[in-house]
C-alpha cells in the first residue's frame, strides 16, 4: 500500500467524467488499498479515484464504521433533506453549507466484482453523494452554487 497524493482544485482531472471499470484485477484492488491509506492518512470521509488523479469510478468511504469500496457506483434513489457544512480533500479547509438528500440508494459492484446495494443515511448519503459527484466531474462548491442560485430566484 502506498499513499497517492490528492489532487487539489484546479487540477483539470477533477473536472472531468470518469471511465467505468470493465476489468477488476490485483492493480485495481492495490488502488483500493491505497485510497483506503490515504484516507485515513488525511483524516476524511471520502475519496474518489479523480482525487487521486485516475478517472476511473471508484469510490472509497469511511464513516467511522469501516471502509466502503465502491467500484461503478450508481444512485438509485434519494429521499429527504439535509442541509450541513461539507468539506473535500481536494479544497482543503473550505466548508459550504449543503443540502443533499437524508437517504440514499446505491448499486456498485466490490472487489469481487459481485453487484451489490447499500443504503445510506445521514453523513452516508451525504459522502454517497459528494464521491459520485466526484465521478461525474462535479464538486461541493458546483452544488452550493446552483443552491445559492436557485434560493435567489
Amino acid at each position: 500500500m502506498a499513499l497517492r497524493k490528492i489532487v487539489k482544485l484546479g487540477d483539470e482531472v477533477l473536472r472531468k467524467k470518469c471511465k467505468p471499470v470493465t476489468i477488476i484485477d490485483p492493480k485495481i484492488h492495490a488502488l483500493l488499498d491505497d485510497m483506503a491509506e490515504t484516507l485515513h492518512a488525511a483524516n476524511g470521509v471520502g475519496l474518489a479515484a479523480p482525487q487521486v488523479g485516475l478517472l476511473k469510478r471508484i469510490v472509497i468511504i469511511d464513516i467511522g464504521e469501516g471502509v466502503i469500496e465502491l467500484i461503478n457506483p450508481e444512485i438509485l434513489s434519494a429521499s429527504g433533506e439535509q442541509t450541513d457544512d461539507e468539506g473535500c480533500l481536494s479544497i482543503p479547509d473550505r466548508w459550504l453549507p449543503v443540502t443533499r438528500p437524508n437517504v440514499v440508494e446505491v448499486r456498485a459492484v466490490n472487489r469481487y466484482g459481485k453487484s451489490f446495494t447499500m443504503k445510506g443515511e445521514g453523513l452516508l448519503a451525504r459522502a454517497f453523494c459528494h464521491e459520485i459527484d466526484h465521478l461525474n466531474g462535479r464538486m461541493f462548491i458546483d452544488v452550493y452554487k446552483e443552491q445559492q442560485k436557485e434560493q435567489k430566484k
